[in-house]
């Protein structure tokens, strides 16, 4: 659970417009794994092994048993354990690693199964500077460590993948490894194959719907009737989320070529006063989304395009409805949230995915459910989030990130978004002007389909191939 304070929310009281239409599902194969000759071994200490603790500690070395090289940035390993309450939220650290802690990440989900031993799990990754693995090679020493947000104790007894009495590396079944999505070591708590869905067995759930709506942004600029026309507001009305006084300002979103493709820029900038602060926000009016996939290409940036860096900026991708009273039960919102520069506590950038159940302005309670990653997402990424009747999935550049419950499921229609603003401007006491941007290359909805990144991929170049720069076929609600 992330208990964020309401600088951390954005309240949109637009009803909101429906994105961009689609073709009927088509089912791309996917390609083989990479290295399906591959295999994976993982061995596993502890340098905290009382039943209780501050901080779990679980170490790793991974091994490339397979007879290819292995690239690092397609392996993922899970350590399953026992949330210690419901609302108990966890922070990851590295204190040290063969391969660098900046090339390793931590990111925390909710097995799709939750049982007596485990209902949560640490996803150990890598960036793709982490490099490769010969075979018979492995990691080195990875030391790793996670806590509860509030540092009170940790009961480790009753996690499914803690053995206090392995204090020396040794292989550990425990946990598991995936390579390129497919499982290839460990046995997951039952019921929870942490094969990631992009694998082509997976049927697509559920079934029907295909209806959709993509946008591929060639507008011409904010006042381009086209754009009201494909059922987009361009916010100017004043309010939160951000900086108190801040201006929502329309002429801040244009559409630039870059690489020869044209993009939504959306540019936030300030010169360190409430009154200079412009702030970015395009929304749909039409509150039509609910199950189904969602996908966008976009440009997160960690530097101003202009002037000194430092800011508490937010980058997002999101859908929502509103909140018709507090603790509301029928209140929804996913989340893709990138803090280049920190912000709610946090000292550098970290990227979230929440999933909102509800929450009350006033006094503050939220409850939701998030994965994060405290590491640098600057440059490009494909962002895909899927709702089905029993989860809800974020995807980043093709790999699963976070697993969200049931419980959070949306019980009615909701907005597409994309906004960039700034918590406060606490982040520098600079008085320079500075301008930052997010660049988006597309947006697709398809209603009531699962789709994997890779059929998301194939539908967008179908698009693209066939000339089509918008189609909205999703019906209302």
């Amino acid at each position: 659970m992330s208990n964020r304070p309401p600088t951390g929310r954005r309240r949109v009281a637009l009803a909101l417009s429906a994105l961009l239409g689609g073709t009927a599902l088509v089912a791309v194969p996917m390609s083989a794994p990479a290295a399906a000759a591959g295999g994976l071994a993982v061995q596993y200490r502890t340098s905290a092994s009382g039943a209780t603790a501050d901080q779990s500690e679980p170490w790793f070395k991974v091994r490339n048993t397979g007879s290819a090289s292995v690239q690092l940035s397609q392996v993922r390993i899970r350590y399953y354990f026992k949330a210690d309450s419901a609302s108990a939220g966890y922070r990851f650290a590295c204190s040290w690693a063969v391969k660098g802690c900046a090339n390793v990440t931590g990111t925390f989900g909710t097995p799709a199964h939750p049982t007596a031993t485990a209902d949560r799990y640490l996803e150990i990754g890598f960036t793709s500077t982490a490099g490769a693995l010969a075979p018979g090679a492995d990691t080195g020493d990875m030391q790793l460590r996670f806590y509860q947000s509030s540092w009170q104790t940790l009961n480790q007894a009753d996690d499914y993948s803690f053995n206090g009495a392995q204090t020396s590396y040794a292989d550990w079944n425990k946990v598991t490894a995936q390579l390129a999505g497919t499982t290839v070591w460990g046995t997951a708590p039952a019921g929870n194959d942490p094969t990631d869905p992009t694998d082509p067995t997976d049927p697509t759930d559920p079934p029907g719907g295909g209806q959709a709506l993509f946008d591929d942004f060639t507008y011409a600029s904010y006042t381009d009737p086209a754009i009201s026309a494909h059922g987009w507001n361009v916010r100017s009305n004043s309010g939160g989320p951000g900086v108190p006084g801040a201006t929502w300002d329309p002429s801040k979103v244009t559409f630039p070529v870059v690489s020869g493709n044209k993009v939504m820029n959306l540019q936030t900038s300030t010169s360190g006063t409430a009154e200079s602060t412009r702030q970015t926000e395009v929304v749909s009016r039409s509150t039509k989304f609910k199950n189904g996939t969602y996908a966008a290409r976009v440009r997160f940036a960690d530097a101003p395009e202009s002037g000194p860096d430092g800011d508490h900026l937010v980058q997002t991708f999101f859908t929502i409805n509103d909140l018709t009273a507090p603790m509301a039960d029928d209140y929804a919102e996913y989340d893709f949230e990138y803090l280049p520069n920190g912000g709610w506590g946090e000292p550098g950038n970290i990227l979230y995915t929440t999933s909102w159940e509800t929450y009350n302005p006033d006094p503050w309670q939220a409850v939701n459910q998030h994965t994060e990653a405290r590491q640098s997402y600057a440059g490009w990424h494909d962002l895909v989030l899927t709702i089905d009747s029993g989860s809800i999935k974020y995807f980043i550049d093709g790999q699963l990130f976070g697993t969200h419950d049931a419980q959070y499921l949306p019980e009615r229609p909701m907005s597409i978004n994309f906004n960039q603003w700034l918590i406060d401007l606490a982040g520098q006491t600079a008085t320079g002007a500075r301008a930052y941007d997010e660049q988006v290359d597309y947006v697709l909805h398809v209603k009531d389909q699962v789709l994997t990144p890779a059929q998301v991929a194939a539908k967008v170049a179908a698009y693209r191939g066939a000339g089509t720069a918008f189609v909205d076929e999703v019906p209302a609600p």
